[in-house]
């Protein structure tokens, strides 16, 4: 059974349409790319997928299981398994709580049993923190530092999808390698939605690749295919706007 399905699914805000019929599904442990310019739907249906907003029509399921944005039992479940690592750290950020009360919210907020302490130095450890820095505040690191505490707490209840909305793109280009690294890494132990305008992360990082324009979905397939053999003229743009060395 798919992880992931998102099945003829439609989006407007106001008389605006934001998404338009579009439909994917996501294998348990592959890692997807949602790629697409500024507007063409990606944060919309990565929102839609979070529960955050309903679709006008179609359906979200996870797990073979809609997800209800009005019933607030079922999306504290669905939030178990699924959660998302936004594109600005420091605003995601409280800046006036400590590491270890930001990145144990989602354990306090689920309800979750166990040493939520022992559990939040589990997943700085994971990301590459020391696990000693629990009573320090967000503006005592750098910005990739910041995101990788973000990215602790999205994995600290241990998800089984987990939804990157341009995680990388307010980095510099060494901080952003690494926390590209970092996702491959998460990648072999959960399935991963990576929403991106920069074709090259989503190549490194992911199996299959959906490309979004103006709301609907273009091209997709396994992310190889598409870079190597792009089918759709706005895939074809895409691959030819990336900046490439003069041989």
């Amino acid at each position: 059974m798919s992880l992931l399905r998102v099945e003829n699914v439609s989006f407007a805000y106001g008389r605006r349409p934001t998404l338009t019929d579009v439909s994917l599904t996501l294998e348990p442990g592959r890692s997807l790319g949602l790629v697409g310019e500024s507007g063409s739907g990606k944060t919309t249906l990565l929102r839609l997928i979070l529960g955050l907003e309903r679709p006008a029509s179609g359906r979200i399921l996870v797990d073979g299981t809609p997800v209800e944005p009005r019933n607030a039992a079922a999306m504290r479940a669905y939030r178990r398994n699924v959660q998302a690592v936004f594109q600005d750290p420091y605003s995601s950020l409280d800046p006036r709580q400590p590491v270890l009360r930001i990145v144990s919210e989602p354990l306090r907020a689920l309800k979750i049993e166990g040493d939520h302490t022992a559990l939040v130095r589990g997943a700085l450890s994971g990301v590459g923190l020391d696990p000693d820095i629990l009573e320090r505040l967000p503006h005592e690191f750098s910005g990739g530092q910041r995101q990788r505490i973000a990215i602790a707490r999205a994995i600290v209840a241990r998800p089984r999808l987990l939804l990157a909305d341009e995680a990388v793109s307010a980095l510099d280009l060494g901080t952003r390698i690494r926390i590209i690294e970092l996702f491959q890494t998460l990648a072999t132990q959960m399935t991963l939605v990576f929403v991106s305008h920069d074709l090259g992360a989503v190549a490194a990082l992911c199996d299959e690749l959906a490309i979004l324009e103006q709301g609907r979905l273009v091209d997709t397939g396994p992310t190889r295919t598409i870079l190597q053999s792009p089918r759709h003229p706005y895939t074809q743009k895409l691959l030819g706007s990336v900046p490439r060395m003069p041989a």
